[in-house]
């Protein structure tokens, strides 16, 4: 894959039916796409090598199993920056995430280190979640920057674009966090390291097609990673 000034970090696991596509929707959005699939039962993979040979803009790095969002979001990391991209994103596969608003991010970058899409600043928002889900969302934001004594008002959003000095400076081999306390210990780990962090307003849909990837296990490690984050850096080891 050529490898353009951005990458988008796209993980997969059975997103056969939005795979095609989000790509297709970013071909025009003068980024690269580096799809991480772990070994999707329902043909994902297989879809992401198939585009990969048609499309310039994309390539694939397949992973044995799932092993959760943290994990496949480090493998896509290490790959976009051994390949040499500038800037990384995360964003999701399932159109929670606009394609449109990848330009944005990327041009907010010239005058940030780390750009979160935001659904908690003035201008964001959330269509199509029930009262209970936003509550949820909501709480989880605000349980970690109270705890962290955070100014991020969205440290559970994943639509984010790093400059690729934010990732070589944080360590990634001590981010131990695999579901969503993976968006959190990112962002505050930038912070901590002095990175100047901007969040830029966002309109977040719930997905239409496929599952949901969200878990019990996942919502408990959320609650338990925070207060270990801030013992950490008490303690100075972040």
């Amino acid at each position: 894959m050529p490898v353009p000034r951005a990458v988008v970090c796209l993980p997969t696991y059975n997103e056969r039916e939005n795979l095609e596509p989000m790509l297709r929707a970013l071909a025009d959005k003068d980024v690269g796409v580096l799809v991480i699939d772990d070994n999707s039962p329902d043909g994902t993979g297989e879809i992401a090598d198939r585009l990969a040979a048609e499309l310039g803009h994309v390539g694939v790095l397949h992973r044995e199993r799932k092993e959760g969002l943290g994990p496949a979001y480090l493998a896509g990391f290490r790959r976009a920056l051994a390949d040499g991209a500038e800037l990384v994103l995360e964003m999701d596969c399932d159109f929670s995430h606009s394609p449109d608003d990848v330009p944005r991010l990327v041009a907010a970058a010239r005058d940030a280190d780390l750009v979160l899409g935001s659904r908690y600043v003035r201008g964001g928002s959330i269509g199509n979640w029930g009262a209970v889900r936003r509550f949820v969302s909501a709480g989880g934001s605000l349980y970690a920057r109270l705890l962290l004594g955070s100014g991020v008002r969205d440290l559970t959003g994943g639509f984010k674009c790093y400059r690729r000095e934010v990732l070589e400076a944080i360590d990634l081999d001590a981010i131990e966090s695999r579901g969503y306390a993976f968006q959190i210990e990112t962002t505050y780990r930038a912070a901590r390291a002095g990175f100047r962090v901007v969040e830029i307003p966002i309109h977040f849909v719930d997905r239409e097609e496929g599952g949901s990837k969200m878990s019990r296990a996942i919502v408990a490690e959320a609650i338990w990673k925070v207060p270990a984050l801030r013992v950490a850096a008490f303690r100075g080891r972040l």
